[in-house]
């Protein structure tokens, strides 16, 4: 076939199987089908049966793009692939809010217009010891928020070994420009201290900003100042402290600091994620004085960054787990997994290498999503061919590897007892 022969897309549309599709859809279909032969076959290729061709278009159009995905990377925390997965709770929360309707803001009690941050609040409060709380849709939008609240036109004191990129591109000081704040640098990239903030507090000076070096570490000759010793400063001069905390543990993990002792120790606000290591859904959360949260509710940017019904009831249904830490570690996926002893990762990945004919490899599993970034977890892997990755990466359910050594590498650690048989039938398939 050559250009000259492709018909018109009103003759293919007389296609008897395209005229069963509603016309607007095989309309669509039709034209990305001529156009897909045309570069064929000026590539000299034969383009086939184009109605066929025309149908296949618009079978891919209604699949779904985002999809679940079989993480067997081992890392935890996979920011690619949509980070923390949910608890069975927190799913059933957003069933329930979405299949109908919510009294998101509306009042029960008084049978009036409600705010949607009450929901949450109460629980936060709890968990954190905080005056007040406020969800918004995810942690660089609650340090905007703050400092456009607190700090437009003005000056925002932060260490030079603080003045991090939090992923994508998206770096401290293009927050604090976007905000409307004015960036005052102190200290030096690897020690700053409590009077270097002191010295550099002037009229202009808004308020005194801690990042939590979340993603990474700096090792050596090195010091930063304390919650409590930048409080003091902040005190003395009247200014509010505003920690950004990042990753935002509500559990115990060494070297990350929980927002109930950031707020214990004299922050008066915590800025954190929801979707980290607290294990739920994409959502940032400021807790702390309620005078101070009270203005980033009433600011003008905060409608812009609010959070929805289906993250809100998220969130509410992850937060209840952690009223008992020991049902937060069993139900809370990431915390699961964080915590589960290498023995049991081992028999998943015994299993697995015997379904599928592999062997099984030591591993080492990382946390992700910018969080404890020198934590290594000992795990293990089926190893199986390396020409098998790409096969199970475009499977159905994909399954996302690890290519290591001339070998495919199957982190036991973040699968599942159920997904360990879902990889080996996936295996299967990729084999035939």
């Amino acid at each position: 076939m050559n250009l000259s022969e492709l018909p018109s897309v009103d003759r293919l549309l007389t296609d008897a199987r395209l005229r069963a599709v509603p016309r607007p859809l095989a309309l669509a279909a039709a034209r990305a089908a001529l156009e897909r032969a045309r570069e064929e076959i000026r590539a000299g290729l034969d383009p086939g049966d184009l109605a066929a061709r025309a149908l296949d278009e618009l079978e891919r159009a209604r699949q779904p793009r985002l999809r679940r995905v079989l993480n067997a990377t081992g890392v935890i925390v996979h920011t690619n692939l949509g980070r923390a997965p949910l608890a069975p709770a927190a799913l059933a929360r957003v069933e329930e809010v979405g299949r109908g309707y919510s009294n998101l803001e509306y009042d029960l009690d008084e049978g009036g217009r409600g705010s949607r941050q009450d929901h949450s609040a109460d629980i936060l409060r709890r968990l954190t010891g905080a005056g007040s709380a406020l969800v918004v849709n995810n942690n660089a939008a609650a340090v905007l928020l703050a400092l456009a609240a607190l700090a437009e036109g003005r000056e925002v004191i932060v260490s030079r070994g603080e003045l991090i990129e939090i992923g994508d591109g998206f770096r401290i000081p293009e927050v604090l420009a976007r905000s409307g704040a004015r960036l005052r640098e102190v200290g030096t990239t690897n020690r700053t201290q409590a009077g270097d903030y002191e010295r550099a507090i002037g009229p202009e000076t808004a308020l005194l900003l801690r990042v939590h070096q979340s993603n990474f570490r700096v090792v050596g000759f090195t010091g930063q100042a304390r919650v409590d010793e930048l409080a003091a400063v902040a005190r003395r001069h009247d200014l509010p402290l505003v920690d950004d905390l990042g990753s935002g543990a509500l559990g115990r993990f060494e070297g990350e600091p929980s927002p109930r002792a950031s707020l214990e120790a004299g922050a008066d606000l915590v800025c954190f994620s929801g979707d980290k290591l607290l294990g739920g859904p994409q959502a940032g959360i400021v807790v702390g004085r309620a005078d101070l949260v009270e203005r980033l509710r009433r600011h003008p940017l905060q409608r812009a960054l609010r959070a929805d019904k289906l993250t809100l009831a998220a969130l509410e249904g992850t937060l209840a787990h952690y009223l008992d830490p020991e049902q937060a570690v069993r139900e809370i996926p990431v915390l699961r997994m964080l915590d589960e002893e290498p023995g049991r990762v081992r028999a998943r990945a015994d299993r697995l290498a015997e379904l599928v004919g592999g062997t099984v490899e030591e591993t080492v599993a990382r946390v992700g999503g910018g969080a404890l970034p020198l934590r290594e977890l000992p795990s293990f892997a089926c190893a199986i061919e390396e020409e098998l990755a790409e096969r199970l990466r475009l499977g159905e359910p994909p399954v996302v590897a690890i290519l290591r050594d001339g070998q495919t590498l199957l982190d036991c650690r973040t699968l599942t007892d159920t997904e360990v048989d879902e990889v080996a039938a996936a295996v299967a398939a990729a084999r035939r």
